[in-house]
């Protein structure tokens, strides 16, 4: 039985990206279909009590940069604690995943390229060649994506939808996974536990 997980992210998370590769894995293992919907997490966090970076406290975002060692050493991931372009404008990598998944091409690899690009190779995904270089990555060229449509209007559209039904559905931070039950698994860090509902869900 195939079950579909809804994959609610932000490109410029670094826990989304972290959680990329491992979480596509047990996807593969399990027979699941990702529904990936990028989400605006400014207006999630505020309506539903989470701050911003900046407004975080120093303890917290100390914190913050020392899970953020701890993980990359447990996912052997190369992740740069502080790249250059964090934050950046995602619009024009989201608007991309949102197209390669309408034209159901591989979306959740092109998200997971398009975090590369901010997380290890220090690029911005507000540049286009940068974009575009994710997308070749991903084995998926950005100007057929996007001359396939649709425009830019709907996919901002769905961008906004995506928020909207992650609020809906009770998530507040982002990766959040979401089983067709309802059940939310809120970070990389529970992908374990993802895992192992999904596992006795089959």
């Amino acid at each position: 039985m195939t079950i579909t997980v809804d994959y609610y992210m932000a490109l410029t998370s670094p826990w989304t990206y972290l959680g990329s590769a491992p979480f596509a894995e047990i996807a593969r293992r399990n027979n699941v279909t990702v529904n990936i919907k990028p989400c605006k997490f400014g207006p999630i966090f505020e309506q539903t009590g989470g701050l911003p970076l900046p407004k975080r406290s120093p303890q917290r975002r100390a914190y913050r940069m020392m899970e953020l060692k701890r993980w990359r050493e447990v996912r052997d991931v190369p992740l740069v604690l502080e790249p250059k372009y964090f934050p950046c404008d995602d619009t024009m990598g989201t608007r991309l995943v949102i197209a390669a998944k309408l034209q159901g091409r591989d979306a959740l690899k092109l998200s997971q390229e398009l975090g590369r690009t901010v997380w290890e190779c220090e690029e911005s995904l507000a540049d286009p060649d940068h974009v575009a270089s994710a997308a070749r990555r991903a084995g998926l060229d950005a100007a057929a994506l996007r001359a396939g449509g649709p425009a830019d209007a709907e996919l901002d559209a769905l961008h906004q939808q995506y928020t909207e039904e992650a609020l809906t559905a009770g998530v507040f931070g982002a990766p959040s996974y979401v089983l067709p039950s309802g059940e939310i698994f809120w970070g990389q860090d529970r992908l374990e536990l993802l895992e192992r509902a999904l596992k006795q869900t089959a």
